[in-house]
């Protein structure tokens, strides 16, 4: 089933997939809207749903807006559309009140959304290419939390390198480089773990099947064939989606 635009209200733009009701639709849409209302968010948001195989079952929902000018976003599943869209507000009512106040990561372990650490195929469903502008580690850990992504490639503006930062322990981030494993010179600002192992060469369909033989939620690795860094990570829908430079 394909997208269904579904009619603005009260700013909120909302789009579903998958076989959603008009009742949890509705639902979504006053709980969203609900949540602005109480910040008193400018702009409005977009909504997505994707829904499973049958009604009523699981559900994916992705909130995106601008917070103090800036964009950000907020993803979680739940078991049933009602468990999701109440877990996708409580998430967002957490996220604009952060964004708000002072930085801060998201907890880690993160009790609001499981890990994608599943088995599965070892398919590379989706391909997108982002365009890389040079950050620090501190800059890109930013966008990690505004934007509520479980990884985040950037290129290195320290080293040059591609690299990502993700949420892991001890201290709740960690940083990986094609080469350098050396910390980030930020002083000031959480210093993210540095992971110590060597970031593999692999291919594209390599790297995929590395991640479904391991149970990995991503595996950041070299491509071989352009010398960038590149990601593959596990979907919400099972599949895998390689993230490269453009």
């Amino acid at each position: 089933m394909h997208d269904l635009d579904v009619a603005p209200t009260d700013e909120v733009e909302l789009r579903s997939r998958g076989p959603i009701g008009q009742d949890d639709r509705d639902g979504a849409r006053a709980a969203i809207a609900d949540v602005l209302a109480r910040h008193g968010c400018a702009g409005g948001a977009r909504v997505r749903l994707t829904g499973g195989h049958h009604p009523g079952g699981p559900m994916v929902v992705q909130v995106n807006l601008r917070v103090a000018g800036a964009p950000a976003r907020v993803q979680v599943d739940g078991p049933s559309p009602a468990a999701a869209v109440a877990a996708a507000a409580v998430r967002l009512d957490h996220q604009v009140q952060r964004l708000r106040t002072v930085w801060e990561p998201w907890p880690w372990p993160d009790p609001q959304r499981r890990t994608l650490a599943v088995p599965g195929r070892d398919v590379i469903t989706r391909r997108k290419a982002v365009p890389l502008r040079p950050r620090r580690t501190c800059q890109a850990a930013s966008m990690l939390a505004a934007m509520d992504y479980d990884v985040c490639l950037f290129t290195d503006a320290d080293t040059g390198e591609d690299a990502v930062v993700y949420r892991a322990g001890p201290t709740g981030l960690r940083v990986a480089r094609q080469r350098s494993m050396r910390p980030a010179p930020t002083p000031g600002t959480p210093v993210p773990t540095v992971n110590s192992r060597r970031t593999p060469q692999l291919t594209p369909e390599a790297a995929a099947a590395r991640l479904a033989e391991g149970w990995l939620p991503f595996l950041f690795f070299t491509d071989p064939g352009t010398a960038r860094g590149a990601v593959v990570y596990r979907r919400y829908d099972g599949g895998i989606t390689l993230l490269r430079p453009a």
